[in-house]
C-alpha cells in the first residue's frame, strides 16, 4: 500500500538549508599543474593530496595520461600540495595561496626515490596567468580588512581596479544612497547595469535593476575578484565585468 510522505515545515526548512549549504560553497578557483620524471615524461596515476589545514579541506586526485591533474571548486586560502608515485621521491609544495576565481599552476619534477626523504619545494606566484586569456585583478584579505572606507562599503573597492574610473554623481545606479553606498561601477568602459555580481558562486544580480541586490557587509567579505575583459566562458548573462565575491570562513583556530 503506497502512502504520501508529507514534508513537515520543520523537515523542508532542513532541507532549504542543506541545499544553501552547498551551493554556498561553490567556487571557481583552481590548482592544476603536471607531474613529470627528471626526463620531462608525464607520471601517470600519480596521486595529488591537496589540503588547507585551517578549513579542514582535503582534496585528493591523480594525474592522467598526460601527467595532468586538476582540483576545483577551491575557496581562498593557502594550500599544501603533496605528491605520491611508487618508486619516486614525494615531493611537497607548501603555502600555495588560492585567491577567489583564479587558476594556480604548480609543476612537480619527481626524481627516483634512493630513501624514503620527502622534499618540499617552494611555491611561488607566477608573474604570468598562462592558464586563461581573462583580465582583471583580485582585492585580497589585506586590502578589504585594513584600507579606511567611508561607509564601509565594500563596491568602493572596485575603483582600485585597473580600468575604473569614478562615477558621476548624477549615475543611474553609480551615485552613493546614503548610508548603502553605490550598487555598481563602471569599469573598463563597460555601462553600469551591466556588471554580474556573484557571491561564493551564486548570482547575486537584481534582475529589475540589474544591479547587486544587496551590499555584502564588509566585515563577511573575505575577497573579491573583478574581471572586466575577456572573461571566462563559464560566466554568462551580462556583456559588463565580472565580480566575484568569496564571504569570510571560520578556522579550526581559537582567537
Amino acid at each position: 500500500m503506497l502512502r504520501k510522505l508529507a514534508l513537515s515545515p520543520r523537515i523542508l526548512s532542513l532541507l532549504i538549508l542543506l541545499f544553501a549549504a552547498t551551493a554556498f560553497a561553490q567556487t571557481t578557483a583552481k590548482i592544476l599543474g603536471t607531474v613529470t620524471d627528471s626526463s620531462g615524461a608525464a607520471i601517470v596515476a600519480a596521486k595529488v593530496t591537496i589540503k588547507n589545514t585551517a578549513l579542514a579541506i582535503e582534496r585528493t586526485a591523480e594525474t592522467n595520461a598526460s601527467g595532468y591533474y586538476e582540483v576545483a571548486a577551491l575557496p581562498p586560502g593557502s594550500y599544501t600540495v603533496q605528491v605520491q608515485m611508487n618508486g619516486f621521491e614525494t615531493q611537497v609544495a607548501k603555502n600555495v595561496t588560492v585567491e577567489i576565481s583564479n587558476n594556480v599552476t604548480q609543476n612537480f619534477g619527481l626524481k627516483v626515490a634512493t630513501t624514503s626523504e620527502v622534499v618540499t619545494v617552494e611555491a611561488t606566484a607566477p608573474i604570468i596567468e598562462s592558464t586563461t586569456i581573462t583580465v582583471g585583478q583580485t582585492i585580497n584579505q589585506r586590502t578589504v580588512q585594513e584600507l579606511p572606507l567611508n561607509g564601509r562599503h565594500f563596491v568602493d573597492l572596485a575603483l582600485l581596479i585597473p580600468g575604473s574610473v569614478t562615477a558621476p554623481q548624477n549615475g543611474f545606479l553609480t551615485a552613493p544612497l546614503r548610508g548603502q553606498g553605490a550598487f555598481a561601477v563602471n569599469t573598463a568602459g563597460m555601462r553600469e547595469d551591466a556588471v554580474n555580481w556573484m557571491v561564493n558562486g551564486i548570482n547575486l544580480n537584481d534582475m529589475v535593476q540589474n544591479q547587486v541586490t544587496f551590499q555584502p557587509t564588509i566585515n563577511t567579505v573575505s575577497e573579491f575578484k573583478v574581471d572586466n575583459s575577456t572573461y571566462s566562458a563559464e560566466y554568462g548573462r551580462n556583456a559588463g565585468a565580472i565580480v566575484t565575491i568569496a564571504t569570510r570562513s571560520g578556522t579550526n583556530q581559537f582567537h
